[in-house]
């Protein structure tokens, strides 16, 4: 489970082995734990985050949707 980015109570990760989903990346806090699409950027699921603080979120993965993008084809092409 890499972890590409921190930013406050936000950590970014992947989970290794999750067949052949779209680009995504996962956000944990200590509220729970969602996942975004990064192309387009939507919320694919999400366990315990506040609506407010999805909001945050998003607004972080479009911040960083390049760099998470980048890591996140990095990250499948060494599981390959």
């Amino acid at each position: 489970m890499p972890t590409v980015l921190r930013i406050g109570p936000y950590r970014f990760h992947f989970y290794s082995n999750e067949g052949d989903e779209p680009p995504h990346i996962h956000v944990r806090s200590s509220n729970g734990e969602c996942k975004f699409w990064l192309s387009p950027i939507g919320l694919a699921s999400n366990r315990g985050i506040p609506a407010n603080k999805l909001n945050e979120i998003e607004r972080l993965v479009f911040e960083h949707q390049i760099m998470l993008t980048s890591k996140y084809h990095e990250h499948r092409d060494q599981q390959s």
